[in-house]
């Protein structure tokens, strides 16, 4: 296909780099969304997955095999590491989420993750965006009066949960398009020298 006669017109995608829980402790997850849907009229919260997210950005589909062995790189490189959760956050006046504790490794990664931002980047307008606060989103775009409330009420509950990041999940769908996501790739994470995963990448 071609766009104004000369440039062709390739596909674009949005993706997000996720870790992905157990299954108990996403289900855990899900009942808390699920009820704060219900009772704030909110279901943005039933839509959003209990996935803790690394990056979401949009690019190039034909850029995706250099992209999938970046990814693999950095998680070859990569060791397991412990999340913890605990209680509940919000960011004003808009979201409220499940605190993550174990910030550092979390935050560690992402760092890596900055370093393939290049492949991630569509043009000035669509740069990645790399979550730098580790957190699990309950409810995002929320009224004023749902966070308010809803708030209320979650400063005081608890909430605990911990799982062993072992691998992180490439989800993708076509560009603007709001289906579900599929999942692309799975990186599982290998604790692996430099040396050793290149070669085991590229051999």
């Amino acid at each position: 296909m071609q766009t104004n006669g000369t440039i062709p017109q390739y596909p674009c995608f949005d993706y997000l780099l996720v870790l992905n829980p157990h299954e108990d402790l996403r289900n855990r997850i899900r009942s808390i969304k699920k009820e704060f849907a219900d009772k704030y009229d909110a279901p943005m919260a039933n839509y959003l997955k209990p996935y803790l997210s690394l990056v979401s950005f949009r690019t190039w589909g034909m850029v995706e095999e250099k992209l999938l062995q970046r990814l693999q790189v950095i998680a070859m490189g990569t060791s397991p590491f412990k999340v913890e959760l605990s209680d509940f956050g919000s960011f004003p006046s808009h979201t409220i989420y499940i605190n993550v504790t174990t910030r550092v490794p979390v935050q560690d990664l992402v760092k890596e993750l900055k370093g393939a931002q290049r492949i991630m980047k569509l043009n000035k307008e669509n740069k990645p965006h790399f979550m730098d606060e580790p957190h699990i989103a309950i409810c995002r775009k929320l009224k004023p009066w749902q966070y308010e409330q809803g708030w209320l009420e979650y400063s005081h509950r608890q909430f605990t949960g911990r799982f062993v990041a072992d691998s992180m999940l490439l989800l993708k769908r076509p560009a603007e398009q709001i289906g579900p996501w599929q999942i692309g790739q799975r990186f599982d994470f290998r604790n692996l020298p430099v040396s050793t995963k290149q070669g085991s990448l590229f051999a």
